[in-house]
């Protein structure tokens, strides 16, 4: 019985002796972790006070966690599936062509309404091309509805139009042939800029009529048809087109379907005009 009571004891004490050495060894293991850690975080602390001391580090942070930031935020956004709100740009406005008729002058904005009644588009970028039509023409001593009769008939006031010769824009330029007129705004696709493109076309309508002598003649160089026999009666309709338009602007009461084509033009001419654009939409 006394063998078997030493034995229990000898059993006894070496489980407390494992015992204390398992939490011997594991309060040394914790201890190690804490300071190694604790060093891990100094020397991180130390790098990025050093890092922030220096401009250029502390720029390229910032913008590093900047575009972090941004990305993280389209995620979600595009994640809720609103896209207009990842790819919003507040400054875009800047580049619309349009103005508030409120800003006009009485005669501007009342020209402004027939043309954008007559030719079925916004009155607002009517209103922009019609503010520039007023001040570019003072410029070249043109008559602002001339130019706006130009446009009307060369392109029913599309900036994107294109004739099967390659003439371009508002004003239909031919840009390949006037390509250095572009330079100044940025290069030849600035020809789809509705405002260059009408500041351009001036510029070539008055070469045109400076080179010609007079106004008809003018236009003819203006259309391409100075040296044929007819112009398909171009001059006719940018003129009647313009006493329309003059017609307005002075407080007169013109309809909005009112005809382009000249009473005196054959109705196979005025079909071959050479203008790309169609006739007049009745209102």
């Amino acid at each position: 019985m006394r063998a078997i009571a030493l034995l229990r004891d000898a059993q006894s004490a070496t489980a407390r002796s494992a015992s204390v050495f398992a939490a011997d060894v594991g309060r040394g293991l914790l201890e190690i972790s804490h300071n190694t850690l604790a060093l891990v975080g100094l020397a991180a602390i130390a790098v990025l006070v050093l890092a922030m001391g220096r401009p250029e580090v502390r720029q390229e942070v910032e913008v590093v966690a900047l575009e972090w930031l941004q990305t993280r935020h389209e995620g979600r956004e595009l994640a809720a599936g609103n896209l207009l709100s990842a790819v919003a740009e507040p400054e875009a406005v800047a580049r619309a062509t349009a103005a508030d008729l409120k800003v006009l002058t009485t005669q501007q904005a009342t020209l402004a309404q027939w043309i954008s009644r007559r030719y079925k588009v916004a009155p607002e970028p009517i209103g922009a091309l019609v503010q520039e039509a007023w001040s570019i023409g003072q410029r070249a001593g043109l008559d602002p509805t001339l130019i706006l009769a130009i446009m009307a008939i060369e392109s029913s006031f599309n900036p994107f139009a294109q004739s099967p010769v390659g003439a371009q824009g508002l004003m239909q330029v031919l840009t390949r042939v006037h390509d250095d007129k572009y330079e100044a705004f940025g290069g030849r696709h600035a020809a789809f800029d509705p405002i260059t493109n009408l500041r351009v076309g001036v510029q070539v309508l008055k070469e045109c009529i400076q080179r010609a002598g007079s106004l008809e003649e003018g236009l003819r160089y203006y259309v391409g048809a100075a040296l044929l026999e007819s112009d398909g009666g171009y001059v006719g309709r940018v003129l009647l087109e313009q006493a329309h338009m003059r017609g307005v602007a002075d407080g007169r009461r013109v309809a909005a379907n009112v005809s382009n084509v000249p009473p005196a033009a054959a109705p196979k001419e005025a079909d071959a005009a050479a203008s790309p654009v169609m006739p007049a939409l009745p209102d």
